[in-house]
């Protein structure tokens, strides 16, 4: 049996550590001396390393603890330790393009960027923009097609932003949590359906965006197909009426009058990459398509139903 200053010995530790993993009952001792004093076995030792192996990795003591009690608590503890340290791995490249974009910036422009960086955390959160498009989205529409649109709207943020995102970002949490005038918060939809059936527009437009995409990726011009078709589609059903060229022409007119919101598209656009079109640039494409094919005059023929 050995005292806490022999356990300490062999372990290459101090008695104060020794005693400090004692008291939180990591290390117990196997049994007191005739006037009290601590006794440890060589077991005490194999657990002293293994504590100080796991606390070198910067384990919590309560995790220490589980892992030394629980056989199969190391792989949760690592697990959950390797989530923390990523998330403090993405806060501190966050903060460090937040202060390269401060640094390289005009004089002039600092304080607006420090404002803009000021009021969103790192890493920062996307729950501001989720809830923007949840407010103005129509009521009473699926759970499912809401999900499905707030995740389309909604970008992914990169684990090591550029100092660019970052500002973009910045902008975009701006954006969605300043009011606009007249009602006292943003307008989200270039779409937002006036009556009708807004579910079916809605499905329609998300299955008419996908189709587009594969067209903005390969950077073809505007043009008529299936992805249009899908569009015209989306808001004749909506509207419960016909895809016909009379509707078509109808339909290019009061998009083109449509509220839009360009600037969040674009912002969303600058956070992105090129590679990963929006929803608003699939949105301008198949307008753009329309409004070409209408100026072409060759609304002479029905298009096949997307469905």
């Amino acid at each position: 049996m050995w005292t806490i200053g022999e356990l300490a010995e062999h372990a290459g530790v101090t008695v104060k550590t020794v005693r400090f993993y004692s008291d939180r009952g990591l290390l117990p001792e196997t049994a007191r001396s005739v006037g009290g004093h601590r006794r440890y076995g060589p077991e005490a030792l194999e657990r002293l390393r293994m504590i100080r192996s796991l606390r070198t990795l910067d384990l919590p003591v309560p995790a220490v603890g589980r892992i030394l009690d629980q056989e199969d608590a190391l792989e949760d503890v690592i697990a959950g330790q390797l989530r923390e340290i990523g998330s403090r791995l993405a806060a501190l490249r966050w903060r460090e393009a937040a202060l390269q974009l401060l640094q390289d910036c005009a004089p002039e422009e600092r304080a607006e960027r420090l404002r803009l960086i000021g009021a969103v955390s790192a890493p920062p959160s996307t729950a501001a923009l989720a809830r923007f498009w949840r407010r103005w989205l129509p009521p009473r529409l699926p759970a499912r097609l809401v999900s499905a649109i707030v995740e389309q709207a909604v970008p992914q943020l990169p684990e090591g932003p550029t100092p660019a995102q970052v500002l973009a970002f910045a902008r975009l949490h701006a954006l969605v949590s300043a009011p606009c005038p007249g009602t006292g918060h943003g307008q989200p939809a270039a779409h937002r359906p006036n009556g009708g059936r807004p579910a079916v527009l809605y499905d329609g437009l998300r299955e008419a965006y996908a189709l587009a995409s594969p067209e903005l990726r390969a950077q073809r011009p505007p043009r008529e197909g299936e992805a249009l078709d899908c569009f015209v589609s989306a808001y004749a059903g909506s509207r419960g009426t016909r895809d016909t060229p009379a509707f078509r022409h109808q339909l290019s007119g009061v998009l083109a009058a449509d509220p839009r919101i360009d600037r969040y598209w674009q912002l969303t656009a600058e956070l992105s990459g090129p590679s990963e079109p929006t929803a608003g640039a699939a949105h301008d494409w198949l307008l753009a398509a329309l409004d070409t094919q209408s100026a072409a005059g060759r609304l002479n023929t029905t298009p096949k139903d997307c469905r």
